[in-house]
């Protein structure tokens, strides 16, 4: 594993410029679907842009430009290079994402409802402003706080918005302007769900109809005065039991504006199903494009 993580971290230095072919269009398919898609397009990638964008690697590298033994063989390459590296790839996913994955998918979809709901009630200038406060929408011009002076031209083309677990202070855009324009920006986080201290999750206190009915409400989204209204209850009592759910890992809350927005995470939705796939869900949600 130490050799896998050495060639990982070579390629994707803690600041700075990485790869754009190490994030392929087709792995943005979806939550679970994606992956392979994405290791398969990685396979395919031409030596010429593995050359090029190795050599941007080099440029920015610490070491003026030597890019040690496995990259160069990658740069080159070598036989099998795309290969092990899809491996390392593969390996460092299972080792270091597979386990939180509940809480990542939570924390994503939970940010895509809300920019969801932000398209429908004032279109794309609401969309756009809602974006977190590294991002300032100023009609035309949707300005960063980026490493580097950058100018991205859409020139007609859509822009995918793209919200990611992983990225924090800044957002991530694709250095080569030829391709599909994608914006990375972190989603909000918020501590993993509450465990008691016999393992489990706090689902003891998950018992009623009316609980039950909150979180059959929460399930396409719902702030909570439409929990209220949809569940006949007050607005205080809508607010407590979603909070309630919250604590339990089932249900995860962002503002929007005014007003807070909850969403159902895996397990909310695995619990509403009967603890059957909850894949559907998720399915139905695809990126939040403008």
């Amino acid at each position: 594993m130490n050799g896998e993580t050495s060639l990982l971290s070579a390629l994707v230095p803690q600041r700075g410029y990485f790869p754009d072919f190490l994030t392929p269009a087709q792995g943005r398919l979806g939550f679970d679907a994606g992956l392979e898609e994405g290791f398969e397009a990685l396979r395919a990638t031409p030596r010429e842009r593995i050359r090029a964008e190795l050599a941007l690697l080099a440029v920015g590298d610490r070491r003026g430009g030597d890019l040690g033994g496995r990259l160069a063989s990658l740069a080159d390459g070598g036989p099998g290079c795309l290969g092990r590296l899809v491996e390392a790839l593969r390996a460092y996913h299972r080792a270091a994402v597979e386990p939180y994955w509940p809480h990542i998918r939570a924390r994503a979809e939970a940010d895509r409802a809300l920019r969801g709901r932000a398209l429908l009630d004032g279109g794309a200038d609401e969309l756009l402003s809602t974006l977190p406060p590294m991002l300032r929408w100023r009609s035309p011009v949707l300005e960063a706080d980026y490493p580097v002076d950058r100018e991205l031209r859409l020139d007609g083309r859509g822009l995918l918005l793209q919200p990611s677990f992983f990225c924090r202070s800044t957002p991530v855009v694709h250095r080569d302007p030829t391709l599909p324009p994608v914006l990375v920006y972190p989603v909000t986080h918020s501590d993993a769900p509450a465990v008691t201290e016999r393992g489990g999750p706090t689902l003891g206190r998950l018992v009623g109809h009316t609980r039950s009915a909150v979180l059959r409400a929460i399930e396409h989204g719902s702030t909570t005065s439409e929990l209220a209204r949809r569940t006949g209850v007050s607005l205080a009592s809508a607010s407590q039991h979603a909070c309630v759910l919250r604590e339990a890992g089932l249900v995860v809350t962002l503002r929007h504006g005014n007003a807070v927005l909850h969403t159902l995470t895996p397990l909310g939705a695995a619990l509403l199903r009967g603890g059957g796939p909850s894949a559907g869900l998720y399915a139905r949600n695809g990126p939040v494009t403008s």
